[in-house]
Protein backbone atom coordinates (compact mmCIF):
# COMPACT_ATOMS: atom_id res chain seq x y z
CA UNK A 1 0.00 0.00 0.00
CA UNK A 2 1.52 3.49 -0.79
CA UNK A 3 1.74 6.61 1.43
CA UNK A 4 -1.34 8.07 -0.44
CA UNK A 5 -3.37 5.37 -0.13
CA UNK A 6 -2.68 4.97 3.60
CA UNK A 7 -3.59 8.36 4.28
CA UNK A 8 -7.21 7.83 2.45
CA UNK A 9 -7.70 4.76 4.48
CA UNK A 10 -6.59 6.59 7.64
CA UNK A 11 -8.59 9.94 6.62
CA UNK A 12 -11.17 7.91 5.77
CA UNK A 13 -11.72 5.77 9.21
CA UNK A 14 -11.17 9.35 11.29
CA UNK A 15 -13.55 11.54 9.31
CA UNK A 16 -16.24 8.93 9.60
CA UNK A 17 -15.65 8.36 13.64
CA UNK A 18 -15.18 12.46 14.38
CA UNK A 19 -16.77 14.53 11.01
CA UNK A 20 -14.79 17.17 9.27
CA UNK A 21 -14.87 19.51 12.35
CA UNK A 22 -13.77 16.78 14.82
CA UNK A 23 -11.12 15.12 13.07
CA UNK A 24 -7.50 16.50 13.58
CA UNK A 25 -3.77 15.88 11.77
CA UNK A 26 -2.42 14.47 14.10
CA UNK A 27 -5.14 11.64 14.45
CA UNK A 28 -5.03 10.61 11.07
CA UNK A 29 -1.34 10.73 10.46
CA UNK A 30 -1.64 8.28 14.20
CA UNK A 31 -4.01 5.90 12.20
CA UNK A 32 -1.66 6.10 9.00
CA UNK A 33 1.24 5.06 10.70
CA UNK A 34 2.95 8.10 9.53
CA UNK A 35 4.34 11.19 11.33
CA UNK A 36 2.55 14.58 11.19
CA UNK A 37 5.22 16.00 9.02
CA UNK A 38 4.58 12.91 6.57
CA UNK A 39 1.11 13.55 6.42
CA UNK A 40 1.57 17.69 5.70
CA UNK A 41 3.98 16.99 2.78
CA UNK A 42 1.18 15.07 1.05
CA UNK A 43 -1.48 17.33 1.88
CA UNK A 44 -0.97 20.91 3.68
CA UNK A 45 -4.01 20.82 5.84
CA UNK A 46 -7.42 19.24 6.96
CA UNK A 47 -9.78 21.02 4.25
CA UNK A 48 -7.26 19.71 1.22
CA UNK A 49 -6.98 16.25 2.42
CA UNK A 50 -10.77 16.32 2.97
CA UNK A 51 -11.45 17.36 -0.32
CA UNK A 52 -8.83 15.03 -1.75
CA UNK A 53 -11.09 12.35 0.18
CA UNK A 54 -14.45 13.50 -0.79
CA UNK A 55 -13.12 13.57 -4.54
CA UNK A 56 -12.04 10.09 -4.35
CA UNK A 57 -15.21 8.62 -2.96
CA UNK A 58 -17.08 10.77 -5.27
CA UNK A 59 -15.57 9.72 -8.33
CA UNK A 60 -16.62 5.93 -7.09
CA UNK A 61 -20.24 7.25 -7.05
CA UNK A 62 -21.06 8.94 -9.66
CA UNK A 63 -20.06 6.39 -12.58
CA UNK A 64 -22.15 3.88 -10.50
CA UNK A 65 -25.42 6.22 -10.59
CA UNK A 66 -25.03 7.67 -14.30
CA UNK A 67 -24.42 3.78 -15.10
CA UNK A 68 -27.72 3.14 -13.58
CA UNK A 69 -29.41 6.54 -15.24
CA UNK A 70 -28.37 5.12 -18.75
CA UNK A 71 -29.35 1.52 -18.31
CA UNK A 72 -31.72 -0.29 -20.59
CA UNK A 73 -33.78 -0.91 -17.57
CA UNK A 74 -37.54 0.37 -16.68
CA UNK A 75 -37.74 3.75 -14.61
CA UNK A 76 -39.12 1.44 -12.10
CA UNK A 77 -35.84 -0.60 -11.55
CA UNK A 78 -33.70 2.23 -12.21
CA UNK A 79 -35.40 3.71 -8.90
CA UNK A 80 -34.87 0.14 -7.06
CA UNK A 81 -31.13 0.27 -8.37
CA UNK A 82 -30.49 4.22 -7.25
CA UNK A 83 -31.76 3.75 -3.72
CA UNK A 84 -30.22 0.86 -2.97
CA UNK A 85 -26.82 2.08 -4.67
CA UNK A 86 -26.78 5.48 -2.72
CA UNK A 87 -28.22 4.08 0.47
CA UNK A 88 -24.66 1.49 0.51
CA UNK A 89 -22.41 4.00 -0.39
CA UNK A 90 -23.44 6.47 2.50
CA UNK A 91 -23.24 3.67 4.62
CA UNK A 92 -19.89 3.04 3.96
CA UNK A 93 -19.46 7.04 4.04
CA UNK A 94 -21.49 8.75 5.63
CA UNK A 95 -19.59 11.38 6.99
CA UNK A 96 -20.30 12.39 2.79
CA UNK A 97 -23.82 14.04 3.05
CA UNK A 98 -22.78 16.13 6.05
CA UNK A 99 -19.76 17.82 4.41
CA UNK A 100 -21.29 18.62 1.14
CA UNK A 101 -24.12 20.96 3.71
CA UNK A 102 -21.18 22.13 5.61
CA UNK A 103 -19.08 22.94 2.39
CA UNK A 104 -22.14 24.56 0.44
CA UNK A 105 -22.33 27.22 3.17
CA UNK A 106 -18.60 27.09 3.59
CA UNK A 107 -16.93 26.46 0.08
CA UNK A 108 -19.14 26.80 -2.28
CA UNK A 109 -16.73 26.91 -5.38
CA UNK A 110 -15.71 23.40 -4.20
CA UNK A 111 -19.09 22.11 -3.79
CA UNK A 112 -19.80 23.50 -7.25
CA UNK A 113 -16.63 22.54 -8.78
CA UNK A 114 -17.82 18.45 -8.46
CA UNK A 115 -21.48 19.59 -9.48
CA UNK A 116 -19.95 21.09 -12.46
CA UNK A 117 -17.35 17.90 -13.09
CA UNK A 118 -18.06 16.35 -16.68
CA UNK A 119 -18.81 12.83 -14.81
CA UNK A 120 -21.22 14.29 -12.33
CA UNK A 121 -24.06 12.11 -11.64
CA UNK A 122 -26.03 12.93 -14.53
CA UNK A 123 -29.87 12.41 -14.65
CA UNK A 124 -30.80 13.87 -18.24
CA UNK A 125 -31.62 10.13 -19.89
CA UNK A 126 -33.71 9.68 -16.70
CA UNK A 127 -35.53 12.12 -17.20
CA UNK A 128 -35.91 11.56 -20.50
CA UNK A 129 -37.42 7.97 -20.13
CA UNK A 130 -39.73 9.29 -16.94
CA UNK A 131 -41.37 11.51 -20.10
CA UNK A 132 -41.80 8.62 -22.45
CA UNK A 133 -42.71 6.32 -20.05
CA UNK A 134 -45.67 8.93 -18.98
CA UNK A 135 -46.50 9.76 -22.69
CA UNK A 136 -46.62 5.42 -22.81
CA UNK A 137 -49.13 4.69 -19.97
CA UNK A 138 -46.59 3.10 -17.72
CA UNK A 139 -46.21 6.00 -15.05
CA UNK A 140 -48.98 8.65 -14.23
CA UNK A 141 -48.61 12.15 -15.34
CA UNK A 142 -45.72 14.35 -13.42
CA UNK A 143 -43.21 16.35 -13.05
CA UNK A 144 -39.60 14.42 -14.33
CA UNK A 145 -37.24 16.73 -12.19
CA UNK A 146 -39.94 16.38 -9.18
CA UNK A 147 -39.44 12.81 -9.22
CA UNK A 148 -35.74 13.24 -9.39
CA UNK A 149 -36.18 15.52 -6.37
CA UNK A 150 -37.97 13.33 -4.65
CA UNK A 151 -35.92 10.07 -5.21
CA UNK A 152 -32.88 11.91 -3.89
CA UNK A 153 -34.53 14.09 -1.15
CA UNK A 154 -36.12 10.38 0.51
CA UNK A 155 -32.35 8.81 0.04
CA UNK A 156 -30.45 11.90 1.11
CA UNK A 157 -32.41 13.43 3.73
CA UNK A 158 -32.08 10.97 6.42
CA UNK A 159 -28.27 11.18 5.89
CA UNK A 160 -27.74 14.75 5.75
CA UNK A 161 -30.20 15.30 8.90
CA UNK A 162 -28.69 12.33 10.56
CA UNK A 163 -28.43 13.69 14.11
CA UNK A 164 -31.74 15.33 14.10
CA UNK A 165 -33.59 12.17 12.47
CA UNK A 166 -31.81 9.83 14.97
CA UNK A 167 -32.89 12.15 17.55
CA UNK A 168 -36.80 12.77 17.25
CA UNK A 169 -37.45 8.96 16.12
CA UNK A 170 -34.81 8.25 19.89
CA UNK A 171 -32.70 5.77 17.52
CA UNK A 172 -29.13 4.03 18.57
CA UNK A 173 -26.62 4.26 15.87
CA UNK A 174 -27.29 0.40 15.25
CA UNK A 175 -31.37 1.12 15.18
CA UNK A 176 -30.31 4.35 12.69
CA UNK A 177 -28.26 1.97 10.39
CA UNK A 178 -30.49 -0.95 10.66
CA UNK A 179 -33.89 1.49 9.27
CA UNK A 180 -31.34 2.73 6.51
CA UNK A 181 -30.62 -0.78 5.10
CA UNK A 182 -34.67 -0.95 4.99
CA UNK A 183 -35.06 1.97 3.46
CA UNK A 184 -33.10 0.19 0.60
CA UNK A 185 -36.09 -1.11 -0.93
CA UNK A 186 -38.64 0.56 1.25
CA UNK A 187 -38.11 4.09 -0.50
CA UNK A 188 -38.19 2.28 -3.97
CA UNK A 189 -41.54 0.41 -3.24
CA UNK A 190 -43.07 3.54 -1.82
CA UNK A 191 -42.18 5.91 -5.33
CA UNK A 192 -42.73 3.21 -7.23
CA UNK A 193 -46.49 2.37 -6.31
CA UNK A 194 -47.40 6.09 -6.32
CA UNK A 195 -46.47 6.28 -9.60
CA UNK A 196 -47.65 3.78 -11.88
CA UNK A 197 -50.62 3.22 -13.38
Amino acid sequence: MTTEEKIFNAARIVFQKKGFAGARMQEIADEAGINKAMLHYCFKNKQLLFEAVFMKAFSQLAPQINAIFNSDESVFEKITRFTQSYISFVIENPYLPQFIIQEMNNNPEFVMSFLNHENRPNPNALITQIEREIAEGIIIPLHPKQLVMDIMSMTIFPFAAQMMVKGILQLSDEEFKKMMEERKTSIANQIINSIKR
